[in-house]
């Protein structure tokens, strides 16, 4: 699999196909798989890439400092700047799409189109929101610390399979790749700080589509009419049968809802 130099660190990634670029983004404790199945679905018309963020999967972080959504950004626009990927579609899923948003608002007049899957808007909503998004990242990264990563995965599996009531069943290890307790506490510090991340959603000009899945945890779900009200142009859909991880629990929906979001709005047809 080829690497290209991003800022301070060698990304890996993943491409498959020919033609217009679209780039899926990976969420905290994931890498590039967590996107095999919309590589092999749109590689039929698509120039499609996933890659791992820094500390995930086969990219390092280098002395396994602490990041930011901000600093994944700017890895990001590296990586389609030294790729040469000209207007890509992105889609983020989860803290990817914390990393989409910060991208698209910054540079929207070098995309075709965005997604933005099972994810949250930067500002705090009231003081619950706050409460939730605080303690939930603090409970896995202690867990964490504790026992380290590999031992506590199988809790925070089964920790989000309740947060979904057990209506799902995508959550699994193998979807959660191995990685250093430092690392995977970066990862969810990483979301945790997001809150601190200035973005102007307004200044999202590219069409935009906005998937969540019916039982995902309402700290996500109720940033869906933020979302909704402040990106100008946006579509939404709820994913049936789906939670936190949509693109696994019900890819083909996910998948055909994406073609027909990008064959409606980018003029590109996706067989």
């Amino acid at each position: 699999m080829p690497t290209v130099q991003t800022n301070d660190i060698e990304t890996f990634y993943e491409v498959r196909g020919t033609g217009p670029p679209i780039i899926f983004i990976h969420g905290a404790l994931a890498d590039h798989s967590a996107a095999v199945r919309q590589l092999a679905a749109f590689s039929d018309a698509y120039s499609a890439t996933a890659y791992d963020l820094r500390g995930h999967g086969s990219t390092a972080n280098p002395k396994h400092e602490p990041y930011s959504i901000d600093l994944l950004a700017a890895d990001l626009h590296a990586f389609i700047t030294e790729l040469g990927l000209e207007n890509p579609v992105l889609c983020g899923v989860s803290m990817g799409g914390m990393v989409a948003q910060v991208y698209a608002s910054r540079y929207p007049n070098q995309l075709r189109a965005l997604v933005l899957a099972d994810t949250f808007s930067p500002a705090f909503l009231g003081w619950r929101d706050r409460i939730e998004r605080f303690s939930l990242v603090n409970a896995m990264a202690g867990l964490i610390r504790l026992v380290g990563y590999n031992r506590a995965k199988g809790i925070l599996l089964w920790f989000g399979r309740k947060l979904e009531r057990d209506q799902t069943t995508s959550l699994r290890p193998e979807g959660f790749p191995d990685m250093e307790t430092v690392d995977a506490v970066n990862s969810l510090k990483a979301a945790a700080g997001f809150h601190t991340t200035d973005i102007d959603l307004t200044s999202i000009t590219v069409p935009t589509l906005v998937l969540y899945g019916e039982h995902e945890p309402s700290v996500i779900s109720r940033h869906v009419p933020v979302l909704s009200a402040r990106i100008p142009d946006l579509t939404v859909q709820e994913v049936p049968d789906a939670g936190h991880a949509s693109p696994w629990d019900n890819p083909e929906f996910f998948n055909s809802t994406i073609r027909a979001f990008l064959t409606n709005r980018t003029q590109i047809e996706v067989e």
